[in-house]
């Protein structure tokens, strides 16, 4: 896991080969998200099912409410042979940097 803040994880999730992903809830998710990311819980007793079927030589961005939580699936998803970038601070950091968000 690359830990990266809000002006560097903006740069990255740019790149075509890098996939978004949003751990947090389906109603947190539906409260507002950075643009094509996927949903896909943490907190959910699926996860490590759901994440098992996505495609391991790609790299993910993944972010949370506050930065906790993505830590916990890219750990996760890094034990399982992913490549992950966590941002610092997740989607509360993301709008106190006046980063869009998609509602």
């Amino acid at each position: 896991m690359i830990n990266l803040d809000v002006l560097q994880f903006a740069e990255k999730i740019a790149e075509q080969d890098v996939i978004l992903l949003d751990v947090r809830t389906p109603a947190e998710f539906a409260q507002g998200r950075i643009a094509n990311s996927i949903n896909i819980d943490l907190l959910s007793e699926y996860f490590i099912a759901d994440v098992s079927t996505l495609d391991k030589d790609a790299q993910y961005a993944i972010y949370c409410r506050s930065g906790k939580r993505s830590v916990d699936a890219a750990t996760a998803m890094d034990e399982l042979g992913f490549s992950t970038i966590n941002l610092t601070g997740g989607i509360i950091a993301w709008q106190e940097a006046n980063k869009e968000v998609i509602i």
